[in-house]
Protein backbone atom coordinates (compact mmCIF):
# COMPACT_ATOMS: atom_id res chain seq x y z
CA UNK A 1 0.00 0.00 0.00
CA UNK A 2 1.41 3.18 -1.20
CA UNK A 3 2.03 6.29 1.90
CA UNK A 4 -0.37 8.36 0.11
CA UNK A 5 -3.03 5.96 0.29
CA UNK A 6 -2.47 4.84 3.89
CA UNK A 7 -2.53 8.51 4.72
CA UNK A 8 -5.98 8.74 2.93
CA UNK A 9 -7.02 5.45 4.76
CA UNK A 10 -6.28 6.88 8.17
CA UNK A 11 -8.26 10.33 7.55
CA UNK A 12 -11.25 8.18 6.70
CA UNK A 13 -10.94 6.25 9.72
CA UNK A 14 -10.70 9.38 11.51
CA UNK A 15 -14.26 10.27 10.43
CA UNK A 16 -15.80 6.77 10.84
CA UNK A 17 -14.49 5.57 13.99
CA UNK A 18 -13.94 8.30 16.44
CA UNK A 19 -16.23 10.41 15.02
CA UNK A 20 -19.31 8.56 14.97
CA UNK A 21 -18.11 7.14 18.28
CA UNK A 22 -20.19 8.81 20.88
CA UNK A 23 -21.66 5.48 22.42
CA UNK A 24 -18.52 3.40 22.17
CA UNK A 25 -18.04 0.75 19.86
CA UNK A 26 -20.93 -1.56 18.73
CA UNK A 27 -19.16 -4.70 20.81
CA UNK A 28 -19.51 -2.76 23.98
CA UNK A 29 -23.29 -1.76 23.30
CA UNK A 30 -24.50 -5.49 22.38
CA UNK A 31 -22.17 -6.93 24.82
CA UNK A 32 -25.06 -7.23 28.05
CA UNK A 33 -27.84 -9.67 26.62
CA UNK A 34 -31.27 -9.44 26.62
CA UNK A 35 -31.96 -11.66 29.52
CA UNK A 36 -35.45 -11.31 29.26
CA UNK A 37 -38.34 -10.20 27.12
CA UNK A 38 -39.47 -6.52 27.79
CA UNK A 39 -42.38 -6.36 30.01
CA UNK A 40 -46.13 -7.08 27.79
CA UNK A 41 -47.42 -3.82 29.53
CA UNK A 42 -44.21 -1.94 27.98
CA UNK A 43 -45.48 1.62 26.29
CA UNK A 44 -44.78 1.06 23.11
CA UNK A 45 -44.44 5.12 22.61
CA UNK A 46 -42.34 4.71 25.57
CA UNK A 47 -39.89 2.64 24.39
CA UNK A 48 -39.58 4.93 20.99
CA UNK A 49 -38.64 7.93 22.91
CA UNK A 50 -36.03 6.24 24.85
CA UNK A 51 -34.62 4.70 21.79
CA UNK A 52 -34.44 7.89 20.10
CA UNK A 53 -33.20 9.58 23.11
CA UNK A 54 -29.86 6.85 23.09
CA UNK A 55 -29.19 7.15 19.71
CA UNK A 56 -25.66 7.69 18.57
CA UNK A 57 -23.19 6.61 16.68
CA UNK A 58 -21.33 3.37 17.06
CA UNK A 59 -18.01 2.40 15.90
CA UNK A 60 -16.84 0.22 13.02
CA UNK A 61 -13.42 -0.26 11.75
CA UNK A 62 -12.22 1.16 8.11
CA UNK A 63 -12.99 -0.84 5.45
CA UNK A 64 -10.10 -1.18 2.70
CA UNK A 65 -10.91 -4.22 0.74
CA UNK A 66 -14.37 -6.74 -0.26
CA UNK A 67 -14.18 -9.74 -1.11
CA UNK A 68 -14.84 -10.61 -4.94
CA UNK A 69 -15.56 -13.95 -7.44
CA UNK A 70 -12.10 -15.09 -6.75
CA UNK A 71 -12.48 -15.54 -2.76
CA UNK A 72 -15.33 -17.81 -3.32
CA UNK A 73 -16.18 -21.43 -3.19
CA UNK A 74 -19.65 -22.70 -4.50
CA UNK A 75 -21.24 -25.40 -3.46
CA UNK A 76 -24.07 -27.35 -5.41
CA UNK A 77 -26.03 -30.24 -3.79
CA UNK A 78 -26.31 -32.30 -6.88
CA UNK A 79 -29.33 -33.89 -5.79
CA UNK A 80 -31.77 -30.89 -5.61
CA UNK A 81 -32.35 -29.77 -9.13
CA UNK A 82 -32.85 -26.44 -7.73
CA UNK A 83 -29.28 -26.18 -6.63
CA UNK A 84 -28.33 -27.36 -9.90
CA UNK A 85 -29.52 -24.65 -11.67
CA UNK A 86 -29.26 -21.85 -9.50
CA UNK A 87 -25.86 -22.99 -8.59
CA UNK A 88 -24.52 -23.06 -12.56
CA UNK A 89 -26.48 -19.55 -12.92
CA UNK A 90 -24.09 -18.40 -10.50
CA UNK A 91 -20.92 -19.73 -11.51
CA UNK A 92 -21.69 -18.48 -14.94
CA UNK A 93 -22.69 -14.60 -13.66
CA UNK A 94 -19.85 -14.59 -11.09
CA UNK A 95 -17.00 -16.45 -13.77
CA UNK A 96 -16.07 -19.44 -11.25
CA UNK A 97 -14.07 -21.54 -12.44
CA UNK A 98 -14.48 -25.30 -12.11
CA UNK A 99 -11.86 -25.56 -9.05
CA UNK A 100 -14.24 -22.84 -7.15
CA UNK A 101 -17.01 -25.36 -7.44
CA UNK A 102 -17.72 -28.38 -5.26
CA UNK A 103 -20.52 -30.92 -5.77
CA UNK A 104 -22.29 -33.02 -3.21
CA UNK A 105 -24.91 -34.52 -2.23
CA UNK A 106 -27.37 -33.73 0.80
CA UNK A 107 -30.76 -35.12 1.48
CA UNK A 108 -33.43 -31.72 0.56
CA UNK A 109 -35.02 -31.42 3.92
CA UNK A 110 -34.77 -28.42 6.23
CA UNK A 111 -32.63 -29.34 8.82
CA UNK A 112 -29.26 -32.29 8.79
CA UNK A 113 -28.64 -33.86 11.10
CA UNK A 114 -25.41 -33.99 12.88
CA UNK A 115 -23.68 -37.02 10.72
CA UNK A 116 -24.45 -35.23 7.53
CA UNK A 117 -23.15 -31.87 8.55
CA UNK A 118 -19.92 -33.29 9.56
CA UNK A 119 -19.92 -34.75 6.31
CA UNK A 120 -20.51 -31.47 4.47
CA UNK A 121 -18.13 -29.42 5.87
CA UNK A 122 -15.14 -32.63 5.47
CA UNK A 123 -16.06 -32.09 1.66
CA UNK A 124 -16.10 -28.29 1.90
CA UNK A 125 -12.60 -28.86 3.83
CA UNK A 126 -10.65 -31.35 1.04
CA UNK A 127 -12.05 -29.58 -1.84
CA UNK A 128 -10.95 -25.80 -1.06
CA UNK A 129 -7.54 -24.67 0.25
CA UNK A 130 -6.85 -21.01 1.70
CA UNK A 131 -7.66 -18.71 -1.31
CA UNK A 132 -11.66 -19.68 -0.79
CA UNK A 133 -12.22 -16.87 1.78
CA UNK A 134 -16.13 -17.53 2.22
CA UNK A 135 -19.16 -19.82 0.94
CA UNK A 136 -22.18 -19.04 -1.98
CA UNK A 137 -24.20 -22.38 -0.69
CA UNK A 138 -27.08 -22.93 -3.99
CA UNK A 139 -30.04 -24.35 -2.14
CA UNK A 140 -32.85 -23.25 -0.06
CA UNK A 141 -32.91 -26.47 1.92
CA UNK A 142 -31.20 -27.70 4.14
CA UNK A 143 -31.14 -24.02 6.02
CA UNK A 144 -30.35 -25.33 9.69
CA UNK A 145 -28.18 -28.39 11.38
CA UNK A 146 -30.10 -29.66 14.38
CA UNK A 147 -31.24 -26.18 15.70
CA UNK A 148 -28.60 -24.30 14.48
CA UNK A 149 -28.29 -22.46 10.84
CA UNK A 150 -26.31 -24.22 8.49
CA UNK A 151 -24.35 -20.79 7.67
CA UNK A 152 -23.48 -20.18 11.28
CA UNK A 153 -22.82 -23.73 11.45
CA UNK A 154 -20.17 -24.14 8.74
CA UNK A 155 -18.47 -20.94 10.07
CA UNK A 156 -18.53 -21.64 13.63
CA UNK A 157 -19.18 -25.21 13.98
CA UNK A 158 -22.02 -26.79 16.62
CA UNK A 159 -22.46 -25.90 19.94
CA UNK A 160 -23.56 -28.86 22.70
CA UNK A 161 -26.35 -27.75 24.58
CA UNK A 162 -27.93 -25.49 22.49
CA UNK A 163 -30.60 -27.26 21.26
CA UNK A 164 -31.98 -27.37 24.61
CA UNK A 165 -31.50 -24.10 25.83
CA UNK A 166 -31.87 -22.15 22.32
CA UNK A 167 -32.41 -18.96 23.91
CA UNK A 168 -29.37 -19.15 25.98
CA UNK A 169 -25.98 -16.91 24.43
CA UNK A 170 -23.93 -18.44 22.26
CA UNK A 171 -20.21 -17.55 21.28
CA UNK A 172 -19.73 -14.26 20.21
CA UNK A 173 -18.71 -14.50 16.54
CA UNK A 174 -14.95 -13.47 15.68
CA UNK A 175 -16.32 -11.90 12.54
CA UNK A 176 -18.38 -9.47 14.80
CA UNK A 177 -17.65 -6.13 13.68
CA UNK A 178 -14.50 -7.01 12.36
CA UNK A 179 -12.99 -4.89 8.96
CA UNK A 180 -10.86 -7.72 7.36
CA UNK A 181 -11.62 -8.71 3.82
CA UNK A 182 -9.85 -12.20 4.67
CA UNK A 183 -11.88 -14.13 6.80
CA UNK A 184 -9.90 -17.11 6.06
CA UNK A 185 -6.87 -16.08 6.35
CA UNK A 186 -7.29 -13.91 9.21
CA UNK A 187 -9.42 -15.88 11.28
CA UNK A 188 -9.77 -20.02 9.88
CA UNK A 189 -13.54 -19.00 9.58
CA UNK A 190 -15.16 -19.04 6.12
CA UNK A 191 -18.73 -17.02 6.85
CA UNK A 192 -21.54 -18.37 3.97
CA UNK A 193 -25.00 -17.61 2.40
CA UNK A 194 -27.63 -19.21 0.78
CA UNK A 195 -28.87 -18.74 -2.49
CA UNK A 196 -32.64 -19.69 -1.56
CA UNK A 197 -35.33 -18.81 -3.28
CA UNK A 198 -39.09 -20.14 -3.54
CA UNK A 199 -38.51 -20.78 -7.40
CA UNK A 200 -35.31 -21.74 -9.88
CA UNK A 201 -36.79 -18.36 -11.62
CA UNK A 202 -36.86 -16.11 -8.60
CA UNK A 203 -33.36 -17.72 -8.04
CA UNK A 204 -31.36 -16.52 -11.16
CA UNK A 205 -32.86 -13.14 -10.45
CA UNK A 206 -32.00 -13.06 -6.95
CA UNK A 207 -28.32 -13.70 -8.49
CA UNK A 208 -28.89 -11.09 -11.74
CA UNK A 209 -29.80 -8.15 -9.02
CA UNK A 210 -26.88 -8.78 -7.18
CA UNK A 211 -24.23 -9.20 -10.24
CA UNK A 212 -26.30 -5.57 -11.46
CA UNK A 213 -25.77 -4.12 -8.23
CA UNK A 214 -22.43 -3.79 -8.00
CA UNK A 215 -20.67 -0.45 -7.77
CA UNK A 216 -24.11 0.68 -9.00
CA UNK A 217 -24.97 3.22 -6.06
CA UNK A 218 -21.00 4.09 -6.04
CA UNK A 219 -21.67 5.60 -9.80
CA UNK A 220 -25.17 7.13 -8.54
CA UNK A 221 -26.58 7.24 -4.94
CA UNK A 222 -28.88 9.52 -5.55
CA UNK A 223 -31.67 9.26 -3.59
CA UNK A 224 -31.04 5.89 -1.70
CA UNK A 225 -32.30 5.59 1.70
CA UNK A 226 -31.92 3.54 4.45
CA UNK A 227 -34.94 2.98 6.61
CA UNK A 228 -35.59 1.65 10.13
CA UNK A 229 -38.90 1.22 11.41
CA UNK A 230 -40.25 1.79 14.46
CA UNK A 231 -43.56 -0.65 14.95
CA UNK A 232 -46.09 -1.26 17.98
CA UNK A 233 -45.00 -4.69 18.64
CA UNK A 234 -42.19 -4.02 21.78
CA UNK A 235 -40.58 -7.25 22.00
CA UNK A 236 -39.63 -7.65 18.63
CA UNK A 237 -38.67 -3.85 18.42
CA UNK A 238 -35.52 -4.39 20.68
CA UNK A 239 -33.25 -3.17 18.47
CA UNK A 240 -34.88 0.37 17.98
CA UNK A 241 -32.67 1.42 20.73
CA UNK A 242 -29.67 0.49 18.29
CA UNK A 243 -30.94 2.07 15.56
CA UNK A 244 -28.82 5.07 14.08
CA UNK A 245 -29.67 8.77 13.86
CA UNK A 246 -31.87 10.33 11.27
CA UNK A 247 -29.84 12.66 8.90
CA UNK A 248 -28.04 12.13 5.61
CA UNK A 249 -24.06 10.55 4.72
CA UNK A 250 -22.15 12.97 2.69
CA UNK A 251 -20.88 13.03 -0.44
CA UNK A 252 -22.94 9.38 -1.12
CA UNK A 253 -26.41 11.43 -0.21
CA UNK A 254 -27.60 8.09 1.60
CA UNK A 255 -30.48 9.14 3.89
CA UNK A 256 -31.31 7.73 6.97
CA UNK A 257 -34.80 7.67 8.02
CA UNK A 258 -36.22 6.55 10.89
CA UNK A 259 -40.14 5.78 10.76
CA UNK A 260 -43.38 4.64 12.26
CA UNK A 261 -46.18 2.85 10.23
CA UNK A 262 -46.10 1.68 6.92
CA UNK A 263 -42.92 3.51 5.26
CA UNK A 264 -41.05 0.95 3.60
CA UNK A 265 -43.73 0.68 0.51
CA UNK A 266 -43.97 4.67 0.62
CA UNK A 267 -39.90 5.17 0.87
CA UNK A 268 -38.04 5.52 -2.09
CA UNK A 269 -34.92 3.74 -3.67
CA UNK A 270 -34.16 1.86 -0.01
CA UNK A 271 -30.84 0.20 0.42
CA UNK A 272 -30.85 -0.79 3.78
CA UNK A 273 -34.44 -1.40 5.37
CA UNK A 274 -34.83 -3.21 9.00
CA UNK A 275 -38.45 -3.47 11.32
CA UNK A 276 -39.52 -4.72 14.09
CA UNK A 277 -42.13 -7.29 13.83
CA UNK A 278 -43.67 -10.51 12.82
CA UNK A 279 -43.40 -10.34 9.02
CA UNK A 280 -42.21 -8.00 6.12
CA UNK A 281 -45.34 -5.58 6.33
CA UNK A 282 -45.66 -3.36 3.09
CA UNK A 283 -48.76 -2.46 1.64
CA UNK A 284 -47.44 -2.10 -1.57
CA UNK A 285 -44.08 -2.85 -3.92
CA UNK A 286 -41.06 -1.40 -2.50
CA UNK A 287 -39.02 0.61 -4.43
CA UNK A 288 -35.82 -1.17 -3.91
CA UNK A 289 -31.60 0.50 -4.26
CA UNK A 290 -29.55 -2.01 -6.20
CA UNK A 291 -28.37 -4.36 -3.94
CA UNK A 292 -31.47 -3.94 -1.06
CA UNK A 293 -31.04 -5.32 2.29
CA UNK A 294 -33.52 -6.48 4.55
CA UNK A 295 -34.76 -7.87 7.84
CA UNK A 296 -37.22 -8.21 10.68
CA UNK A 297 -36.68 -9.65 13.97
CA UNK A 298 -39.03 -12.09 14.74
CA UNK A 299 -38.41 -15.75 15.82
CA UNK A 300 -38.55 -17.83 12.54
CA UNK A 301 -37.69 -15.56 10.23
CA UNK A 302 -34.77 -18.31 8.91
CA UNK A 303 -37.58 -21.44 8.70
CA UNK A 304 -37.41 -20.80 5.51
CA UNK A 305 -40.30 -23.53 5.01
CA UNK A 306 -42.58 -20.79 6.63
CA UNK A 307 -44.44 -22.90 8.93
CA UNK A 308 -44.28 -21.04 12.19
CA UNK A 309 -46.84 -18.59 10.93
CA UNK A 310 -44.14 -15.56 10.61
CA UNK A 311 -42.53 -14.33 7.50
CA UNK A 312 -39.25 -15.21 6.75
CA UNK A 313 -36.29 -14.28 4.58
CA UNK A 314 -37.82 -15.47 1.32
CA UNK A 315 -40.56 -12.76 1.74
CA UNK A 316 -37.97 -9.86 1.47
CA UNK A 317 -36.47 -12.04 -1.80
CA UNK A 318 -39.27 -12.18 -3.38
CA UNK A 319 -40.05 -8.45 -2.86
CA UNK A 320 -37.22 -7.56 -4.45
CA UNK A 321 -34.38 -7.49 -1.72
CA UNK A 322 -30.75 -8.78 -2.58
CA UNK A 323 -30.46 -10.10 0.87
CA UNK A 324 -31.60 -10.92 4.17
CA UNK A 325 -31.57 -12.64 7.45
CA UNK A 326 -33.47 -14.52 9.74
CA UNK A 327 -32.97 -17.36 12.76
CA UNK A 328 -34.04 -20.96 12.29
CA UNK A 329 -34.54 -21.62 16.01
CA UNK A 330 -36.51 -19.60 18.67
CA UNK A 331 -33.79 -16.95 19.38
CA UNK A 332 -35.81 -14.97 22.14
CA UNK A 333 -34.90 -11.25 21.76
CA UNK A 334 -30.99 -11.26 22.30
CA UNK A 335 -30.36 -8.26 20.23
CA UNK A 336 -27.12 -9.68 19.70
CA UNK A 337 -28.87 -12.56 17.16
CA UNK A 338 -30.02 -10.33 14.72
CA UNK A 339 -27.79 -7.41 12.75
CA UNK A 340 -27.07 -4.34 14.71
CA UNK A 341 -28.49 -1.98 12.79
CA UNK A 342 -25.55 0.38 12.75
CA UNK A 343 -22.89 -2.38 11.94
CA UNK A 344 -24.71 -3.39 8.93
CA UNK A 345 -25.00 0.31 7.29
CA UNK A 346 -21.91 1.42 8.07
CA UNK A 347 -20.19 -1.79 6.38
CA UNK A 348 -22.19 -1.84 2.95
CA UNK A 349 -22.06 2.18 2.80
CA UNK A 350 -18.22 1.85 2.71
CA UNK A 351 -18.07 -0.76 0.23
CA UNK A 352 -18.55 -4.22 1.79
CA UNK A 353 -20.26 -7.21 0.23
CA UNK A 354 -23.84 -8.33 1.41
CA UNK A 355 -22.13 -11.01 3.06
CA UNK A 356 -19.78 -9.22 4.76
CA UNK A 357 -22.73 -6.36 5.62
CA UNK A 358 -24.47 -9.24 7.39
CA UNK A 359 -22.11 -11.42 8.93
CA UNK A 360 -19.97 -8.20 10.46
CA UNK A 361 -22.96 -6.89 11.83
CA UNK A 362 -24.67 -10.25 13.96
CA UNK A 363 -22.62 -10.83 17.43
CA UNK A 364 -24.20 -14.29 18.37
CA UNK A 365 -24.59 -15.73 14.63
CA UNK A 366 -24.60 -19.57 15.41
CA UNK A 367 -28.90 -19.40 14.74
CA UNK A 368 -28.63 -17.04 12.14
CA UNK A 369 -29.39 -17.42 8.39
CA UNK A 370 -27.68 -15.61 5.60
CA UNK A 371 -29.50 -15.23 2.72
CA UNK A 372 -28.77 -13.88 -0.80
CA UNK A 373 -26.27 -12.81 -3.39
CA UNK A 374 -23.78 -12.28 -1.45
CA UNK A 375 -20.88 -10.69 -3.54
CA UNK A 376 -23.51 -7.83 -3.89
CA UNK A 377 -21.81 -4.53 -3.05
CA UNK A 378 -23.29 -1.43 -4.50
CA UNK A 379 -21.07 1.11 -3.11
CA UNK A 380 -17.41 -0.68 -3.75
CA UNK A 381 -15.34 0.66 -6.41
CA UNK A 382 -14.80 -0.73 -9.88
CA UNK A 383 -12.78 -4.00 -9.70
CA UNK A 384 -10.54 -5.35 -7.29
CA UNK A 385 -7.57 -2.87 -7.78
CA UNK A 386 -6.79 0.07 -5.44
CA UNK A 387 -9.75 0.81 -3.04
CA UNK A 388 -10.54 4.06 -2.98
CA UNK A 389 -13.71 4.56 -0.11
CA UNK A 390 -15.45 7.86 -0.31
CA UNK A 391 -13.26 10.01 1.59
CA UNK A 392 -14.50 12.27 3.89
CA UNK A 393 -17.37 10.12 4.72
CA UNK A 394 -19.26 12.64 6.73
CA UNK A 395 -23.24 12.75 8.46
CA UNK A 396 -25.47 15.64 8.71
CA UNK A 397 -28.03 14.95 11.36
CA UNK A 398 -31.48 15.12 10.23
CA UNK A 399 -32.01 18.95 11.49
CA UNK A 400 -29.91 19.93 8.97
CA UNK A 401 -31.26 17.51 5.95
CA UNK A 402 -35.51 17.50 7.39
CA UNK A 403 -35.68 13.86 7.59
CA UNK A 404 -37.48 13.97 11.03
CA UNK A 405 -40.92 15.15 9.11
CA UNK A 406 -40.68 11.21 8.35
CA UNK A 407 -40.84 10.05 11.12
Amino acid sequence: MSRSLRRLLVAVGAVLSPALAQAGDAATILQAPVREMPSAESSASAASAASAAARRWVAVPVVTARLTARDIGLVINAADPYSVAVGEHYARRRGLGEEQVLRVDLPVVPALDRDAFLALRSAIDARFGPEVQALALAWTAPYAVECHSITGALALGLTDGLCARSCASTPRSVLFNDGSARPFDRHRVRPSMLLAARSIDQGRALIDRGVAADGALRRDPTGATALFVEGTDVARGVRARLYPPSGRFTPSGVEVVVARGDALAATPRVVVAQTGSVRLDAPGPIDWAPGGLGDHVTSFGGALLGTHGQGTVLDWLEAGATASHGTVSEPCNHPQKFPHPQVLLLNYLQGATALEAYWRSVAWPLQSLFVGEPLAAPFAPAGAGVWMPFAPIRFEPAAASATEGAR
